[in-house]
């Protein structure tokens, strides 16, 4: 999983509704209430007013205290976090979430661009897991895993039922072990099983060619920390290979950090332009991200962006702008459509909450979580053209740029 930058943790107090609405539940004796719960009521000024009745929450933790034959083997403060997930659980957001001590150390490894696993980026759509992306040269990427793809089961156990965070952690593994993954691809008749065997992934970011019909092609893979200043020096190939025509290939880009979306649009935006709007709804005034206006190509750019439902977040950030302000055309097939912002907030000092507060808006308005962009020239790739190691997504791009 990915964040924007954005969602820098923040320092906060625990206040979640369920911790410090405990008190409430009066009619259980004191004794009988978790430890944790004691030092809320020493509090008072951390009361959350409710008219929630809490008595089956009470109830409900004395019954697995007198009846659950393992009670003993699970700590009050484990079915703390237990009952927070559940909140976030009722939100019906599957990017609402709560990370646990183990949860959070997983997502920070993963945001350094280093963790254990498959290398792929999921996401829930249409109530179902489905991939994202795979990043480049990991074992998803080698197994043939397709952006698109509806995973039914991980190893035994099926995924109607899981999250995302419980996904990850069932795929995710030690290196050197398997994991067998049953696929739904759209136009098989019968889902698949991929076995693939877990590995160290380290996070690409971007590579870039000069063809020979003088087309410059910037691949980026991903919104990484330091995806901005890799493209500083992409750009400055670009710029010394002398020509006009420029290609960035978002497709399977599952996004990332906020601020290099921005940074990277303000290569082609001049200062002030709207790069994307951050709604709150009605709990506070949008917040819009302009370009800082290096902007330093004139109207004679030639410039195409391909997409394809892999291009999510971040990926989408660039490519709406892009498409809004009438600076590049967009080539392939739909965007995944992942257009809500995420904040980090600090609950303990090693446990916080990813919880969705805003909705991204390109700079003409368009929710991206509606539906994604819509390519200005539509390009699908068909298993026909996989098999013959075709790309008519790029040829047209191509065609494009060259005026044919």
């Amino acid at each position: 999983m990915q964040i924007s930058s954005n969602s820098s943790i923040k320092n906060a107090t625990i206040t979640l509704a369920i911790l410090g609405a405990f008190f409430l539940g009066a009619y259980v004796d004191n004794h009988n209430r978790p430890a944790i719960d004691k030092v809320f009521l020493a509090n008072k000024e951390m009361a959350v007013k409710t008219e929630a009745d809490f008595s089956p929450f009470w109830k409900v933790w004395n019954t697995i205290n007198e009846k659950y034959p393992k009670a003993d083997k699970i700590t009050d403060q484990e079915r703390v976090y237990g009952a927070i997930s559940g909140l976030m659980g009722s939100l019906n957001d599957p990017y609402s979430v709560f990370f646990s001590p183990d949860d959070a150390k997983s997502f920070e490894d993963e945001i350094a661009g280093n963790f254990t696993g498959i290398g792929m980026e999921v996401g829930i759509k249409d109530k179902i897991l489905t991939v994202i992306a795979p990043l480049k040269d990991t074992p998803a990427y080698r197994a043939n895993i397709k952006p698109g793809d509806k995973i039914l089961k991980i190893d035994k156990t099926v995924t109607s039922s899981l999250g995302i965070e419980d996904a990850i952690k069932l795929i995710r593994g030690e290196k050197g072990t398997p994991v067998t993954l049953t696929i739904f691809r759209e136009g098989n008749k019968d889902p698949i099983e991929v076995r693939i065997v877990r590995d160290t992934i380290n996070v690409p970011t971007l590579d870039t060619e000069l063809r020979p019909d003088g087309i410059f092609v910037i691949k980026l893979y991903s919104f990484s920390a330091n995806s901005a200043d890799l493209f500083r020096n992409a750009m400055k190939s670009f710029v010394e290979s002398k020509t006009d025509k420029l290609i960035l290939d978002l497709r399977g880009n599952p996004g990332g950090y906020l601020d290099s979306a921005v940074d990277i649009s303000s290569w082609f935006l001049p200062s002030g332009k709207t790069v994307v709007t951050e709604d709150y709804g009605n709990n506070q005034k949008p917040e819009i991200f302009r370009s800082k206006g290096y902007n330093i190509f004139n109207d004679k750019l030639k410039f195409v962006i391909l997409i394809n439902g892999g291009s999510a977040s971040a990926s989408e950030i660039v490519a709406g702008a892009m498409q809004d302000n009438g600076r590049a055309k967009l080539v392939g097939s739909q965007s995944y459509g992942k257009g809500s912002v995420q904040e980090a907030i600090k609950i303990t000092p090693d446990t916080f909450l990813k919880i969705t507060v805003a909705k991204w808006l390109t700079p003409n308005g368009t929710s991206i979580s509606e539906k994604g962009l819509t390519p200005d020239y539509p390009v699908e790739i068909t298993q026909k053209d996989l098999d013959a190691k075709k790309d008519p997504q790029l040829d047209k791009a191509v065609e494009v740029l060259l005026g044919k």
